[in-house]
């Protein structure tokens, strides 16, 4: 009978110790899962093949890097460097190979003019000059690297060099604020044909046509007429409307008038860095009705306002990850602003680094159809929709200047 006990003890013990063994397994069960996927999560091999994957499938398309205006206050604009030099900046073309850059918005910045609030033409006469000089600096490293760069007029270029020869980044242009223009809607349609494909319609300062974000006190109260008339001039030339750099009111008016989608070419979401530079979050939901895209940049006082020296590559991810939430991915893309800042947040120092924010976006569980549109798909979309409605409105009549009259011509032939 003891022995008989004993044994019935003994049997309680073990199923009681076998019932606790399995509680605390399922129990813990999530944590293990959760575990076990925060390893897999940082197992670098199978991210970097899904992230080689996306890479290999579409061309990663920068909105705005500042490589040419680096180059002009360097280098004097003269490429006095060879396709294998290591250069100071954050830009060369081992750098940019490595990263695997598809496409490039090639920015063509000028500073504005010392008279901010003269907005005679003379006062922009230097500013052309020194625009057009630019642009030839960009087909001047395209014709000198033919390796490296080429040309690229519209989405279809863009997709039929990545499908031909996507060793060779495809190079656009995008010119930095309306002052570049010198008050004349003809040297912005010269502009287009030299390959200028979005215009900025200011940088720090105001101009004839809008309010600038960081210029002391607004003038027009956001668009003027004439700022109203050169919109729908870009749009009847297919060139993207870019409102990076302009106020609040200037986007709030351009989304009441442009027929096609706008970009902003490197600007961050608002609500998580509070600077003029960056996008509220009702002008977000207007950017979804108008099917525009939002190139987020890595620009460290836009991107961590509160410890700009500390900013990373989460940064980055987070307004990546904001915006695609609440408007949707199809309207979130990339503009880093590389060569246009004093450092890169930490992850993302120079052009080699892209690669990482793609794999910062497949771990954070973006799915490979919004990663592919956030690097490249919208830029596409929104070039492409661009030139669409430009299309359908090729009957419209181009703006014309009022320009001075000449001098009375001699009798005599010229």
């Amino acid at each position: 009978m003891i022995r008989s006990e004993k044994l019935s003890f003994l049997l309680y013990i073990s199923i009681a110790a076998t019932l606790s063994l399995t509680y605390v397994f399922f129990h813990n069960l999530d944590k293990l899962i959760w575990s076990f996927s925060l390893s897999c999560r940082y197992t670098h091999a199978p991210i970097s093949r899904i992230v080689d994957s996306i890479l290999r499938d579409v061309p990663l398309i920068d909105g705005h890097d500042d490589f040419a205006i680096w180059l002009r206050v360097f280098h004097g604009n003269h490429i006095d460097f060879n396709a294998s030099s290591d250069l100071d900046g954050m830009v060369d073309f081992p750098r940019i190979r490595y990263g695997r850059l598809g496409a490039q918005f090639w920015s063509i910045y000028v500073p504005c003019p010392n008279y901010h609030n003269d907005f005679s033409s003379q006062t922009y006469f230097e500013t052309i000059h020194d625009t057009l000089q630019q642009i030839d600096l960009i087909n001047r490293l395209i014709a000198a690297f033919p390796s490296h760069l080429q040309h690229a007029f519209s989405a279809a270029d863009v997709q039929s060099n990545f499908k031909h020869n996507r060793q060779a980044v495809s190079s656009l242009m995008g010119a930095e604020g309306l002052h570049q223009i010198g008050n004349s809607a003809s040297v912005l349609r010269l502009y287009y044909r030299l390959g200028v494909r979005y215009v900025s319609l200011t940088h720090d300062c105001n101009n004839i046509y809008a309010d600038a974000a960081l210029a002391a006190r607004p003038v027009h109260g956001g668009l003027s007429d004439r700022g109203r008339e050169v919109v729908r001039e870009m749009n009847r030339l297919g060139m993207l409307v870019d409102l990076s750099h302009t106020s609040d009111d200037t986007m709030r008016d351009v989304l009441k008038v442009t027929l096609a989608p706008v970009i902003f070419s490197h600007s961050n979401a608002r609500s998580l860095c509070d600077h003029p530079r960056n996008v509220p979050d009702d002008i977000l939901d207007l950017i979804e009705e108008n099917g525009g895209v939002v190139m987020v940049t890595f620009y460290a006082a836009y991107t961590n306002c509160e410890a700009p020296a500390q900013a990373s590559l989460d940064d980055v991810a987070d307004h990546m990850m904001y915006i695609g939430r609440r408007i949707g991915f199809r309207h979130v893309g990339i503009g880093s602003d590389f060569d246009g800042m004093a450092g890169g947040p930490e992850g993302l120092e120079d052009v080699s680094k892209y690669p990482n924010l793609v794999a910062a976006l497949v771990e954070r569980g973006v799915n490979t159809r919004d990663i592919k549109d956030v690097i490249s798909g919208n830029a596409l979309r929104v070039l492409a929709e661009a030139e669409r409605v430009a299309e359908g409105i090729s009957h419209v009549e181009p703006l014309e200047d009022n320009v001075k009259s000449m001098p009375h011509l001699p009798t005599s032939s010229l």
